[in-house]
């Protein structure tokens, strides 16, 4: 099979699957570069062209073989069940309890991959027996947005408010912030615009009104919105020389896990890839080799990739290894999700 952007036709299915599994594989592409710098990377890998090995002295993810996920995909899956469980719908102490678990459940398998910086502090409000409606006040991090690709999946977004509320269940217990909220809106918009038969460049357009629409949610807090950011990125990579994309993401858009930084060079680079015409795996190898939050950005890049182009777009060597390595199979969980956006629609 192809790994191009352009795919005649996929079924709705198949862009559900390209969906999870393209943030599954962004996820792995990025695995053995996360919280690395770029002359590390450059150093270590050259640029990365593929799954790679992480080694052994990495920092997050040390020795992981090849083609491993990270907490983005595991997060991701604990969101999907929740909301299939939960027929649509989070209780916020229910999914507070699951991320508890799931670091405990890290923890005993001796990763070093747990929750997030706000996640963290929510999660930490929570057992201090503060409501978990106030929790998520000072999440700005992008831990809401890498994990929100469900929501694009269970719901149309065509159904605005409906869309909107789900977005914001995903993210009140941990980022429960005009960044947190705006930024999962724009990826979870794409996805679902994806899901609907858009191209990439309107599933992106997508992500950027459901940014905007989606910001007055939450609680306030200071920094550069998301949408125009993704809009002043967008200009950026039309007029950015094919060999200045890294290093303009790199030094001006930012790699950190601050959501008005990789957000919006996750967009940045899915604009990049609909300019060149990039592969699938070339769109994630350049985030890969970014430098910084890079299983992250790789993870929100393939999600939206995946929707728009279909699981038949995915590379199938590379998806064969993720899936065999852990044991992966997002099949029951889309087909969860798709009856309840068939339930929502």
């Amino acid at each position: 099979m192809s790994s191009s952007l352009l795919l005649n036709h996929p079924t709705l299915t198949d862009r559900a699957r390209g969906a999870f599994y393209g943030l599954a594989l962004g996820d792995a592409f990025g695995m053995p570069t996360q919280s690395l710098s770029r002359e590390r990377i450059v150093e270590q890998f050259g640029r990365i062209g593929k799954l790679e090995n992480a080694f052994p002295d990495q920092p997050i993810a040390p020795g992981l073989p090849a083609g491993s996920i990270t907490d983005d995909t595991e997060q991701a899956v604990l969101v999907a069940h929740l909301l299939a469980d939960g027929n649509g719908k989070i209780e916020p102490m229910a999914f507070a309890q699951a991320l508890i678990e799931w670091e405990a459940s890290m923890k005993a398998r001796g990763s070093l991959d747990l929750l997030g910086p706000s996640t963290k502090q929510a999660i930490e409000r929570i057992a201090a027996g503060e409501d978990p409606l106030r929790t998520g006040r000072f999440g700005t991090t992008n831990g809401a947005a890498m994990r929100v690709t469900p929501i694009g999946i269970a719901f149309d977004l065509r159904r605005h408010d409906a869309f909107i509320d789900a977005v914001v269940q995903s993210c009140v217990v941990t980022h429960n912030t005009s960044l947190g909220i705006s930024s999962a809106a724009a990826v979870a918009a794409a996805v679902s615009a994806g899901l609907n038969g858009a191209s990439l460049v309107e599933a992106l357009e997508a992500g950027i009104s459901m940014a905007e629409a989606a910001e007055s949610r939450g609680f306030w807090v200071a920094g550069g919105r998301i949408a125009p950011r993704i809009r002043h990125a967008r200009e950026l990579m039309r007029n950015c020389a094919g060999h200045e994309v890294a290093d303009t993401i790199y030094d001006v858009i930012g790699t950190s896990v601050a959501s008005q930084e990789s957000v919006v060079a996750a967009f940045a680079l899915a604009f990049e890839a609909d300019r060149r015409g990039n592969t699938i795996e070339d769109a994630l190898g350049a985030a890969a080799s970014l430098g910084g939050d890079t299983d992250t950005i790789a993870a929100m890049l393939g999600a939206i990739l995946g929707a728009c182009a279909g699981y038949d777009a995915l590379p199938v060597v590379s998806i064969e290894t993720i899936r065999r390595v852990n044991s992966l199979d997002l099949d029951p969980l889309v087909e969860r999700l798709l009856g309840l956006r068939a339930g929502t629609s």
